[in-house]
Formats: C-alpha cells, structure tokens, sequence
C-alpha cells in the first residue's frame, strides 16, 4: 500500500509541478517503464499499406433511349464513362516479392490498383489473384525495400488475447486501435462461402478493410474484413480473416490465381437437438451425414448417412460450417483424418480430398452444351436448396440465348426434383424430346423450355 501511495504522489507531483514541462506523462515510475505498444508498431506499420483503386463504369443518360431528344439536340448515341474510386488497406506477407494480402473486396472489378507504402512511395500493383468465397485476394509491387510481416498460427488464438489493427479508415491515413480477441469461429456474414471469423472489439471502420490484426509480438493472425454496425459506425464487433485460413488461400492464389478447392464427397448437416438426441450424441458436438457421393472417397471409404462426424484431423466438428471449412483448407491430392460415430462406437478413417465433379454440356445432352454444371455450394445449402449449379456458360450457347446466366441453379428437370449432378444426369439420360428445366434466381423460380 505504501508504495502504492508513493507512486501516486509522485505522479501527482509530476502532473501538478511547476512547469509546463512536467504536465507530461513520464516515460517511466519509480524506476519502471510504462507499457507501450510504440516498439511493436514501429516494426509493424511499414508493413501495412493503403490500397487505393479506380474503376471505370460505362454509364447512359435515360434522355438518350428518347428519338426525340436525340434527334432534336443532334446528340450521338454514345454512353460515357465514369470513375468509381475506392480505398482500402492490405499487408505485404512476402518483401522478397512483393506480395500484398488484402480483401477480395477491396479490389474487385477495379481497373487500376496503387499502394501506398508508410515511407510515403505509391506504387502500381498487378492483380495475382482473387477469392470472393473468402473475401481474400493477392496483389503484387516492386519488390524494393519492403518490409513484410510474419503470418502467426491463428488457431492458437483464446478468447481474451490482446491484439491490435492496423489500417486506412475513412482514408484518413494509417491508424492504429487495440482490443482483444471477443470471440473465435464466427459465421453468419452474408456472401461468403467459408467463414471462420475472428471477432474483436479493436475499431475497425470502413477502409480498414484489407488491413493488419496483430498479436502483441507484431505477428499477423487475421485480416481485417468487416465490421457490424447498426448505425454505419463501429460498435465494437469487428471481424478478420483468420491467419491460417489466409496462408491457406494465398499459397493457392500464388501458384494458380485462383483457388482450388476439392471435396471428400459427403454432404453433412448441423445436428439439432432432436437428432442429437436419436444419435446419443451430446448437442453441438459433431455433424450428421446426409448424402454420400457415389465413387467418392467417403463411398470408398464405407462412410453411410447416419454417421456422425466428430473431427477432422484430431479437431473437433461442431457444426456442417466447422466441416466446410476443414475441407476446403486442404489442396486436391491431400488427405484428412476423419473420426466419426456409428451406432455408438468410435471409427476412423482417411479420405483424399478430390477435385469437385463437373458435369459439361457435352457430357449430359447436346442442347446443353456450352454449360458447365457443379454440386450446390455450402452457401446454397444453408439456404434450403438443392439441384446444381450452372457454374460456367458460353453466351453463344442455347442456354444463354434461352435467358440462364452463370450462377443460375437448376432445381428441377421435367418436372422432376434434382437433387445433385448424379440426378440431373440420370434424368437427362431417359429424357426425349422437350427438356423443362426449373430455374431458381435471387429467390425465384421459373420454367424454362429447352426443345
């Protein structure tokens, strides 16, 4: 208690001396410095850049689709241009080559991209990649005297564990707010297919997307992707993109400019209450599976709907988004442990992550060629859907001119349900003249007639 008290008289006499001099903080009391973060970020900020874009966006005056107006003002038929400007922030991860981690959506459809480094140098960036299901995306600069930051195990991460982020709001310039770790394993955010957020308190606003959460050693462990706000301001919930998570898709990025991801042929479901309860496992503890591809690894492997995933090399299951995640943090060729249930007893197997099947319009039917069909996404999924994706159309096919566009899904066929590519195969197979495909889009759904 004594010294407590000296060290508060001390400060008071410091705050309330004589001079202005001492109106001051003092680097240090009784002997002992104050904490600072001032010695991390020194190491850090260099690391953490502005990214700055401009889009060109062809635009056409209503007054033009008039004759009239065109006619009577002599005004050529000729939409102009104009130029959307954004900003954001990244991380350069690689100095030697000068690659910058920042968010897909940062960067995404923009025409030129520039990066604006702390020592005040602007550079141009070249786009290496993109991944929207992640909201993650690459770029690159000249690789001149660029200071990058270590990438930390984000799995090792606790509730509680101070960090701080790093980045441009409202382009203000670079900004540095600190918090802890609020929550870990976050989904929900709309748009994006993997989704194993950290959540934080430390103030991330509009620009701040792209940009740095550190630990208190200055290390990476997410990227800063978005924020909930009632009121369009921070509230304290901010979320990043996992470190482990982004290593993951930047390698991807790198090597392919995209990302490949595979699957191990099972369709799993959250268990409920209820079927928790049936299968006599505890609540929130592992995944159900509901659908198992024929010829897939799991098929090969004896895995049976009814069986209950409870991990994934030696990590816990919680939830059908915990599976979703494992597999898609795995490149096509590797391999995962899987521990599962079945009528109460403990199994474990080891599937091969394989690349997801596509069915082409040449290999279903010839009036749908110039079509590339997948398996429904997670996203699709949590939606209630079922039937396959249009992934891929050529605009001079019949398809295209019958009004699909890519990212249509195909629920049904003749009037019969789809459920995955094996039935839209097998319906197409004893299909004879007319083909009636059943369309759902942005929440709608129609009948489209294919002769």
């Amino acid at each position: 208690m004594k010294k407590l008290l000296r060290e508060f008289f001390l400060l008071l006499a410091l705050l309330c001396g004589a001079g202005p001099a001492l109106a001051v903080l003092p680097a240090a009391v009784d002997g002992q410095p104050l904490p600072s973060l001032a010695p991390v970020l020194k190491q850090v900020t260099p690391s953490v850049v502005n990214v700055y874009t401009q889009t060109r966006v062809r635009v056409r005056s209503p007054l033009l689709d008039d004759p009239f107006f065109r006619r009577f003002f002599n005004t050529p038929d000729m939409p102009q241009e104009r130029v959307s400007q954004s900003l954001g922030s990244g991380v350069i991860v690689n100095a030697e080559k000068g690659y910058v981690l920042t968010n897909n959506h940062v960067i995404a459809g923009a025409d030129e991209i520039a990066v604006g480094l702390k020592d005040g140098r602007s550079l141009a960036a070249k786009l290496i990649g993109t991944d929207p299901d992640t909201d993650l995306a690459v770029i690159q600069i000249p690789a001149e005297n660029l200071t990058a930051l270590t990438l930390a195990d984000s799995d090792e991460l606790e509730v509680g564990d101070f960090v701080v982020a790093v980045g441009n709001p409202f382009g203000l310039g670079q900004t540095v707010t600190s918090g802890i770790v609020s929550a870990l394993g976050r989904t929900g955010l709309r748009g994006l297919e993997y989704q194993n957020f950290i959540q934080t308190d430390a103030s991330i606003n509009p620009g701040n997307s792209g940009g740095a959460l550190i630990n208190l050693r200055g290390e990476l462990v997410g990227i800063n992707s978005a924020i909930f706000t009632p009121s369009g301001g921070n509230v304290g919930i901010g979320f990043a993109i996992p470190s482990s998570m982004a290593r993951y898709v930047m390698g991807q990025l790198i090597q392919f400019g995209e990302v490949r991801r595979g699957t191990l042929g099972l369709i799993v479901q959250d268990l409920t209450p209820d079927l928790a309860g049936a299968f006599a496992v505890e609540p929130g503890k592992g995944v159900l599976v509901a659908e198992v591809a024929a010829g897939m690894a799991a098929d090969e492997a004896g895995l049976e709907p009814g069986d209950v995933i409870v991990s994934i090399d030696n990590q816990a299951v919680n939830s059908a988004m915990d599976f979703h995640n494992a597999q898609g943090r795995v490149a096509i060729g590797e391999s995962l442990e899987i521990g599962y249930l079945r009528k109460g007893k403990t199994r474990n197997t080891r599937l091969v992550v394989a690349a997801v099947p596509v069915l082409s319009g040449a290999d279903l039917d010839y009036r749908l060629e110039g079509a590339r069909f997948t398996d429904l996404t997670e996203r699709h999924r949590q939606l209630n859907l079922t039937g396959v994706l249009l992934d891929d159309l050529d605009a001079r096919s019949r398809l295209a001119r019958q009004g699909l566009q890519p990212g249509d899904i195909i629920t049904g066929a003749n009037r019969q349900q789809v459920h995955n590519l094996a039935d839209f195969s097998r319906l197409l197979e004893n299909t004879r003249g007319p083909l009636l495909l059943q369309v759902w889009r942005d929440g709608r759904s129609y009948i489209v007639r294919i002769d």
